[in-house]
């Protein structure tokens, strides 16, 4: 197309796209910027093209593009910062909407746009004040009205219901907000309305996953003990679904029930692209849950060279006791992705059995687990389980967590807008820096050490109330974060009993289904208002008690 306007190319990009050819649309687009590189409204098609097929980063280059071209425009800011929202880039996206905040703030789409990105980035108190001001410029605009609702339980506003109600009047075919107003439901004790909406969701969108998921809770919470049966029904119905097959697994293997997990695998097994996935969750479940020899046929039948699956069959082989084959996958697994949690936690594991001296590079330096007292005021920490306390009387225990019993806060702790919470979580920074402060030298090839300089943040909080009669956390790890921790506000007296560790903390004990005879690492007797912190590559988990009360506040910490 020599001698082709910038029009021209739009035309033939939007022709194509007409006929469903996505490909050939972004082609005609780049042909186009290669022919006019400074047309901004080129770039911007570019931008939203990539960000259709999925390619956040790309786009958000494009739109970076025609910002810089058209800086008046603000259109190319605001797609910018969705496109990286969209990436996980939220932080980046909140930057680049506040340098057109002066111009742009009197427009609803720029506001709502603000407060997804404010809450993507986990700035709650600026999410609600952005998407507040967008409904008083547009009371009706969809996306304002459910980010706002999100926004109210997760700051644990005492009106969360009201929000969801408006919302659904403006879109009430949404299942997100459906759920939503069931959960703000449930917190206000309602939990025969939560329950009702979310078996008529199951009902009407039996693939809606999330929901299926969210009813099996409500269900286990009261008692039932076919608490997922729903999603034989859901499959039933949506036979072709491999959506709901796979959470029904993962939802009894949370509560380790493992074996029926392993047969739900089995049966999900159809010709096709998933057969793969679901046999290699057969494999995993049947391994868990103690039957090797079917564990090892189905790993000897898989080609499927995943990621995933090598972690697994490595886990496998630690649990058959041959090392070196365990060895030889863990090494894989590393070179691919060589900061992978999963599986350094596993290599700490194999190290350890078999006297490797780098066992203790990686877990058994000086300062890499650390109790720290919490730096605050005195009464902070009464303070704080003065709230907590009110928290965990309407909360749940969660699936798909440690917990063995007990409850769990709902949601992210520290995104609610309690004073109280908000200096806690200042406090647990300080003492964090402090953490880092004592930590080894920055370590390249170390998985948290080589983080040890870089920015950090919390991600995830939460807090775990036990009651005893064998309440605890099984072993477990957090692939997600670079560093664990427990805060410890409340503890029965019989912590401190000598000889006893009854609820102690043990970091490196192999998780229960691998049946290896290896002690931990190290075990910690906790110390109220101190906070224990530690590699997140460290399996860990708590051993029961009989009575009391423990609570604790935990975390992952990640980088920026």
């Amino acid at each position: 197309m020599t001698g082709s306007t910038p029009q021209d190319f739009l035309e033939k990009a939007a022709a194509a796209l007409q006929s469903g050819d996505q490909a050939g649309s972004l082609r005609a687009l780049r042909s186009g910027i290669r022919s006019h590189p400074k047309n901004a409204e080129l770039r911007h098609a570019a931008g939203r093209a990539l960000l259709t097929q999925g390619k956040a980063d790309d786009a958000a280059e494009q739109f970076a593009e025609a910002f810089a071209l058209a800086p008046n425009h603000h259109e190319h800011a605001v797609d910018q910062s969705i496109a990286l929202t969209a990436a996980g880039r939220s932080r980046e996206a909140v930057e680049v909407l506040a340098t057109i905040e002066q111009q742009a703030r009197g427009d609803a789409q720029y506001c709502s746009t603000r407060g997804k990105a404010e809450r993507s980035a986990g700035n709650m108190e600026a999410a609600a004040q952005w998407y507040d001001r967008a409904l008083r410029i547009e009371p009706n605009r969809p996306k304002a009205l459910t980010g706002r609702a999100n926004v109210a339980i997760e700051r644990g506003e005492p009106r969360a219901v009201r929000h969801f109600d408006r919302a659904l009047k403006v879109d009430p075919g949404n299942p997100y907000l459906w759920m939503g107003m069931a959960q703000a439901l449930d917190v206000e004790g309602d939990h025969k309305g939560a329950l009702i909406i979310m078996r008529q969701i199951a009902d009407q969108a039996p693939g809606f996953t999330d929901g299926l998921r969210y009813l099996a809770q409500l269900r286990h919470a009261r008692g039932d003990e076919d608490f997922a049966s729903h999603f034989a029904t859901a499959a039933q119905r949506v036979p072709q679904d491999p959506n709901i097959p796979d959470t029904w697994c993962k939802t009894l293997a949370a509560l380790d029930l493992t074996a029926e997990a392993a047969e739900i695998a089995a049966a999900a097994q159809k010709p096709g692209a998933t057969e793969a996935h679901f046999a290699l969750l057969e494999a995993v479940y049947a391994g868990a849950s103690g039957d090797n020899e079917r564990a090892e046929a189905i790993f000897a039948g898989l080609d499927n060279e995943s990621l995933d699956r090598v972690r697994h069959e490595a886990r496998h082989r630690l649990r058959l006791g041959q090392f070196d084959a365990a060895g030889r996958l863990l090494d894989a697994a590393l070179q691919r992705a060589p900061g992978d949690i999963g599986a350094w936690s596993l290599r700490d594991i194999l190290w350890r059995l078999t006297g490797d001296e780098r066992a203790q590079w990686l877990h058994g330096q000086d300062g890499l687990v650390q109790l720290r007292e919490l730096v605050g005021r005195d009464g902070l920490v009464d303070d704080a389980v003065a709230e907590l306390r009110t928290l965990h009387a309407t909360a749940p225990m969660p699936l798909g967590q440690s917990l063995r019993g007990g409850t769990q806060t709902r949601g992210t702790l520290f995104h609610r807008s309690e004073s109280i919470l908000l200096e806690l979580h200042r406090a647990i920074l300080a003492t964090l820096e402090e953490y880092r402060s004592n930590l080894p030298q920055h370590d390249p090839a170390h998985p948290l050490l080589r983080h040890r300089d870089t920015g950090w943040r919390l991600a995830g909080s939460w807090s775990v109330r036990l009651t005893g009669r064998g309440d605890h956390h099984a072993a477990h790890i957090h692939p997600h974060g670079i560093v664990s921790s427990a805060l410890y506000l409340v503890l029965p007296d019989e912590v401190h009993e000598p000889g006893s560790r009854k609820g102690w903390l043990e970091l490196g004990r192999p998780p229960r289904d691998l049946g290896l005879d290896l002690e931990p690492l190290i075990a910690i007797e906790p110390r109220h208002g101190h906070l224990a912190l530690f590699p997140s590559s460290l399996y860990h988990g708590t051993t029961a008690f009989d009575s009391a009360e423990r609570i604790t506040v935990a975390f992952d910490v990640v980088t920026d």
